[in-house]
């Protein structure tokens, strides 16, 4: 072997070993566990799968729905958990977690009012539908006599992971007929919870806090990583479980003639029903694709 050969086996062996330095079966400092290197970055080039471009004369048929992703779901738990944090480290976060650290951060800055995204939102919008803020009966007993406002007489509650209830996803099915094919891309989701001052009641009603559009919230939902059952050494991402829809999901809206209604506006107190409405949406955006191959 040439001199020259042996310095490039030499120079990729200590490239390897810088790479797979920060494994758990390679580390010897707890404190550096899950840490990627700069090689590491340079190397993985670890960035969200890009779109294709999709021109609107490829597009043959489309239709616009939304859908209920209810967190009680086995299949739905790696968007849920963990909800206690205090125990685990801090490369295990909920979707809403996620969501929530990011828009403080300002990596996610697209945020809005619906899922029509009319109206644009700040994080200084979202927080007072997120914390709420309240003076005990010992609190006031203490302001009306001229006294200043001790803390502990003061309750914050703030809507947590384990508060949220389900997601709600906007997203388009379309056929290409470049691909002659049937595909969907997901537009806008929101978590969705009780409002948060009626968090403590049995049956509050939901609503969404906030719309994010996805687009724009991809590159920190791929750094972001859910649990899996199958394989802890291979985690999904969140933007790869929700690309990919490895989630269930409930169509509760499309667009339609009546102003974008909902099913359990012309489907009312038949969950049954409701649920079957639902499933012929699904069935009839399939046929079409279907429908294309039959002579």
């Amino acid at each position: 072997m040439s001199f020259k050969s042996l310095i490039l086996v030499f120079t990729a062996f200590l490239t390897v070993s810088n790479v797979f330095a920060q494994n758990i079966l390679n580390q010897t400092d707890p404190q550096k566990m899950g840490l990627r290197t700069e090689d590491q970055k340079s190397i993985d080039n670890d960035k969200p799968l890009e779109y294709g471009y999709v021109d609107d004369r490829d597009i043959l048929f489309s239709k616009m729905t939304w859908e209920k992703v209810i967190l009680d779901e086995r299949i739905n738990f790696p968007l849920y958990y963990p909800i206690d944090t205090n125990n685990i480290g801090n490369d295990r976060r909920s979707l809403y977690d996620v969501l929530i650290k990011n828009i403080k951060s300002g990596k996610i800055k697209n945020l809005y009012d619906d899922s029509y995204f009319t109206t644009k939102r700040t994080l200084k919008d979202i927080e007072a539908s997120l914390v709420k803020v309240d003076t005990t009966e010992y609190g006031i007993e203490q302001l009306n006599a001229g006294e200043q406002l001790s803390a502990e007489y003061i309750d914050r509650r703030d809507i947590t992971s384990a508060d949220i209830r389900e997601y709600h996803i906007k997203g388009l099915w379309y056929f290409d007929k470049r691909q002659a094919e049937m595909k969907y891309r997901l537009l806008a989701l929101a978590p969705v919870a009780a409002d948060v001052n009626f968090l403590d009641e049995e049956t509050p009603d939901l609503v969404p806090l906030f719309w994010v559009y996805f687009p724009d919230a991809r590159e920190a939902l791929h750094e972001a990583k859910s649990f899996n059952d199958q394989n802890s050494s291979m985690p999904f991402s969140f933007d790869h479980i929700l690309n990919s829809r490895r989630f269930n999901g409930y169509i509760f809206k499309e667009e339609n003639v009546q102003g974008d209604r909902k099913i359990n506006e012309y489907i009312t107190e038949n969950a049954l029903m409701q649920l079957l409405e639902s499933e012929r949406i699904k069935d009839k955006i399939r046929d079409f694709e279907l429908d294309m191959w039959t002579y």
